[in-house]
């Protein structure tokens, strides 16, 4: 009995079904899934525009450089990227991620009320916010080089990121790279061809656009992975709407992260794939994409930044493994892509 067949067979417990439905479909290639993605994130970016049907001003307190002010903005569309358009292009170029009312928010997410306002970046005395978003964002980062640096015909299925750790020397994207690693002999040409895309990326000054979409939607964006389609209910669970996943999309790249996510991939000044590494998870094997960057203002020597990349290199086991949460079928990290 062919597998089709078998799928439509009712001796096939459900669970059997909806894996033969997933095996038994065309196999989209990455780039016809990063159309798909991005045809429903702009269809639903532009619906929740639609929904501001009436202009309301809300009061916006900046605190910082260079003086404290208020600001009148546009509830649900202004965002605090659009704030510092009102005060100094320095703060434009620099600013990483923002606080609203004391909590981390995104640079290119609409403000919702009267709000104090202030912003992160690079330079600051503890940058605490910066260096962990920008980890953060680099991790995405690599879901995009991984999607995009192989051969078309190669499908890789992306897992999941965990929560940064800048002790731990690199920032890591679990994964399934399909047949990459046979058609590759994963040496240092690829991995500087890998950097390459990273590094190129502070030219194009491409934002990190966030979206909140209902599960529903979310499912549709993820399908074809099978990987994050399993995690769309436990990483919905946590948002307070329990109903919602929160999707990024940096140029034609979109996936899913808790965030914040920096502001802009101009952000980056030196960039670098650092190792590619096979891992067990309750998954199956599994490959652990390692890598380095430095965010721009920030001067390192090259011969520093090499030393630091060798420490990279090496197999980074401070981030958690992807697991299978006992009794569920959810693919999850501990801190849930965070």
């Amino acid at each position: 009995m062919s597998l089709r067949k078998l799928c439509k067979s009712r001796f096939v417990r459900p669970l059997d079904k909806t894996f033969c439905r997933y095996y038994c479909q065309r196999k989209l290639t990455n780039a016809e899934i990063r159309k798909k993605r991005n045809a429903l994130f702009e269809e639903e970016k532009a619906r929740q525009f639609s929904l501001v049907t009436r202009i309301e001003k809300i009061e916006v307190k900046y605190e910082g450089h260079p003086e404290p002010c208020t600001l009148i903005m546009n509830k649900g569309l202004s965002t605090p990227y659009h704030c510092t358009m009102h005060l100094q292009e320095l703060l434009m170029e620099r600013s990483v991620v923002a606080r609203v009312n004391g909590k981390l928010w995104d640079m290119h997410r609409p403000l919702e009320e009267d709000c104090t306002l202030e912003l992160r970046h690079f330079l600051e005395t503890s940058p605490f916010d910066s260096n962990d978003t920008f980890w953060r964002s680099m991790s995405f980062v690599l879901g995009h080089i991984l999607e995009t640096g192989f051969k078309e015909n190669i499908r890789v299925n992306l897992c999941s990121f965990p929560r940064p750790n800048v002790k731990s020397g690199s920032f890591v994207y679990d994964a399934d790279l399909g047949t990459a690693t046979t058609d590759y002999t994963i040496n240092e040409s690829v991995l500087r061809g890998l950097s390459a895309i990273g590094y190129r990326l502070s030219a194009q000054k491409l934002p990190f656009e966030p979206l909140f979409v209902d599960i529903s939607l979310a499912e549709r964006m993820f399908e074809d992975n099978l990987y994050k389609s399993k995690q769309l209910h436990a990483i919905a669970s946590q948002s307070e709407s329990k109903s919602k996943v929160k999707v990024y999309r940096m140029g034609e790249h979109i996936d899913m992260s808790n965030g914040p996510l920096m502001s802009s991939t101009s952000q980056i000044s030196s960039f670098k794939v650092t190792g590619i590494h096979p891992i067990t998870t309750d998954y199956g094997e599994m490959h652990r994409v390692q890598g380095l960057a430095i965010p721009s203002g920030l001067m390192l020597h090259y011969w520093a930044f090499e030393q630091l990349a060798e420490r990279a290199a090496k197999l980074n086991m401070d981030a958690v493994l992807p697991y299978i949460r006992e009794g569920k079928e959810e693919v999850l990290t501990k801190e849930l892509n965070d």
